[in-house]
């Protein structure tokens, strides 16, 4: 397994990312090439940091950084000696298998879509990020990737999502809802209402409409909508989760009663902590694209870049692209 990392990208980038690298290839021997793509310079230093650098890693240049708030359509076109661009030519070129990027997501998704092209029979490519709940975590796609979409685009997201959360995140018969302003069949826009009677005809399990006050509760395992729907869901949570993370803080210092209760509940804030951190699921792979691609949050840590690689190499040994194209092909005949 040979993976292109776009060691530049994301808030911490290099130093966290290196170390994650680092990581990942001690612990994951089947990651048989790590490719550093980025400033040589700066990678070196870096590696230097970490001591002794596993022979999987090897370092390759490139002089240009898609910044986080450029415009990434002109980034790409502009910058073709970005090291997100140059990651994603590895996969072109046949050297590596999948890319892991933290970040300007949107450059990520152009490069890929571009330089790679969709997957058979998908029309657009959808991110897919993996959320808790207090039962199991779900799939939410597309969290951004595509924000207008035909009911077609709709049904193959339902069976990209259902791949994914089947092959890595183990549900063995993943039930997928429809993201709705209610549970009717009749709810909704045009794109879902078509979307829904495709879906309902279809070999999935599938529940029908979620409205988004349901889709915590663990009842489906995957959630299905356009990307500006997914996007403001999926930022909307984590605005939620800080703010009540705060006032629990707040709240729990406002005098000695309650500090010396919090430091006795200290264990079961930190399984909330865990359980809830993104780092544990690495990154929220771009489903759709010929070619395994993960983004990373742009505040990654060393610890989710190696969770990110660690779901890269999943992904490449359960051979996600090729169930997709599989499913999409069967869900032909329900259209």
């Amino acid at each position: 397994m040979r993976i292109a990392v776009d060691a530049m990208g994301g808030d911490h980038a290099p130093h966290e990312i290196v170390v994650g690298c680092v990581e990942a290839a001690r612990l994951y021997p089947q990651i048989t090439r790590l490719f550093l793509v980025g400033d040589s310079d700066s990678l070196e230093r870096e590696l230097k940091k970490c001591g002794s650098v596993p022979a999987s890693i090897e370092i390759r240049h490139a002089s240009q950084v898609v910044g986080m708030e450029e415009s990434p359509a002109v980034a790409i076109r502009r910058k073709k000696d970005s090291s997100i661009s140059r990651a994603v030519e590895l996969i072109k070129d046949g050297e590596a298998d999948a890319v892991f990027s933290a970040g300007n997501t949107g450059a990520a998704v152009a490069a890929t879509t571009l330089k790679l092209r969709t997957l058979e029979g998908v029309d657009r490519p959808g991110i897919a990020t993996v959320l808790p709940t207090p039962v199991k975590p779900f799939v939410l796609i597309d969290a951004g990737a595509t924000t207008d979409c035909t009911p077609d685009i709709l049904v193959q997201f339902a069976v990209m999502g259902a791949v994914y959360s089947k092959e890595i995140i183990g549900q063995d018969k993943p039930r997928v809802g429809l993201l709705s302003i209610g549970e009717e069949d009749s709810k909704g826009n045009e794109a879902t209402k078509d979307a829904f009677k495709i879906l309902e005809k279809s070999p999935l399990d599938f529940a029908g409409n979620v409205e988004s006050r349901d889709i915590f509760n663990g009842v489906v395992d995957v959630v299905v909508c356009d990307g500006f729907v997914g996007n403001v869901v999926l930022k909307t949570s984590e605005a939620v989760a800080h703010t009540i993370s705060h006032w629990i803080k707040e709240e729990c210092s406002r005098n000695p009663l309650r500090i010396i209760g919090a430091l006795m509940a200290r264990g079961a804030f930190k399984t909330i902590k865990r359980r809830s951190d993104p780092a544990m699921y690495g990154g929220a792979p771009l489903l759709g694209v010929n070619g395994i691609c993960i983004i990373g949050h742009g505040s990654s840590s060393s610890r989710a870049v190696c969770n990110g690689l660690r779901v890269a190499a999943e992904s490449i040994a359960h051979q996600v692209t090729h169930l997709i194209v599989d499913g999409v092909k069967e869900m032909q005949a329900f259209k």
